[in-house]
């Protein structure tokens, strides 16, 4: 029983910045990687950004350079800093995370976010 809620989202001028945020509630035991997905009209999800439980991250190679992964372990949230938007940023974005519970422990199940809408329009 893990929620993910994320938030920031919202309508961009190209070259602007947005900061996404995602926090997980419920009967969490750990945390390990959390990731940040996104998907275009008609297309598969595909993997943005990912961040593990030590802080190490990896970017998809469109968004190198321009998007910062973070996390705040203490708050269960992981975060997307987005700059230098472009218009092709533009898709619903999902949060991520590889959670262990209480009763699944020891192993660990993946949960989802409802999505963010990031807009990116002159």
């Amino acid at each position: 029983q893990v929620q993910l809620v994320e938030s920031g989202g919202g309508l961009v001028q190209p070259g602007g910045s947005l900061r996404l945020s995602c926090a997980a509630s419920g009967s969490i035991f750990s945390i390990n990687a959390m990731r940040w997905y996104r998907q275009y009209p008609g297309k598969q999800r595909e993997l943005v950004a990912t961040i593990t439980s030590g802080g190490s991250t990896n970017y998809a190679d469109s968004v190198k350079g321009r998007f910062t992964i973070s996390r705040d372990n203490a708050k269960n949230t992981v975060y997307l800093q987005m700059n230098s938007l472009k218009y092709e940023d533009t898709a619903v974005y999902y949060c991520n995370a590889d959670v262990r519970t209480r009763t699944s422990w020891p192993s660990e199940l993946p949960y989802w976010g409802q999505g963010t809408q990031v807009t990116v329009s002159s």
